[in-house]
């Protein structure tokens, strides 16, 4: 399945045809797409073959823009000062690459957190693919990985796919 490259735009859903570029080629004009805006600047589209196209011969895919207000913004090697560690309020970094499965499980609830604490805390998430030496500087030897940081000091770190809980209650010891 293909991931999209940009940071921002994430994968949730796709089932691929075990020819999947002839399949989308061969429905690409009767393909439906619906596109919502919803109140948080979050795009979804989703597209799907028709009812009368075998199972196997369609692609499901659902992309997400997550640079909206009350989400989490993307940093890179050359951002990270700016928007982590001069930052007035606390910053949530979430370490992360296209191809872990568990960094796309957790995904949602960064965003989610980001919604949460608005105001209070930044959410940020950093591809480590593409920007290897922030990921380097701090130690990153397993995606995902959640840091907290505040007035430019490394407070903690939460290793893995954790639920929500573990993440609010870290967040709280900060705020």
């Amino acid at each position: 399945p293909h991931t999209p490259s940009h940071p921002s735009v994430r994968a949730t859903h796709v089932r691929p045809h075990a020819n999947t570029m002839s399949a989308v080629t061969s429905h690409v004009t009767a393909l439906s797409a619906k596109v919502a805006l919803s109140r948080k600047s979050r795009v979804q589209l989703s597209a799907r073959a028709p009812a009368r196209a075998p199972a196997r011969s369609g692609l499901v895919c659902k992309a997400e823009v997550t640079n909206g207000n009350g989400t989490a913004t993307v940093v890179t090697d050359a951002t990270f000062e700016a928007e982590v560690l001069k930052s007035d309020i606390p910053v949530l970094v979430d370490f992360w690459a296209p191809w872990c499965g568990p960094c796309r499980m957790i995904a949602p609830l960064i965003d989610q957190l980001a919604e949460e604490y608005e105001g209070k805390l930044k959410a940020v998430k950093l591809n480590t693919d593409e920007s290897p030496s922030v990921a380097t500087e701090y130690g990153i030897r397993s995606i995902p990985t959640v840091m907290i940081f505040k007035g430019g000091q490394k407070l903690d770190t939460v290793i893995g796919a954790v639920p929500k809980s573990t993440l609010t209650g870290t967040i709280e010891k900060y705020l």
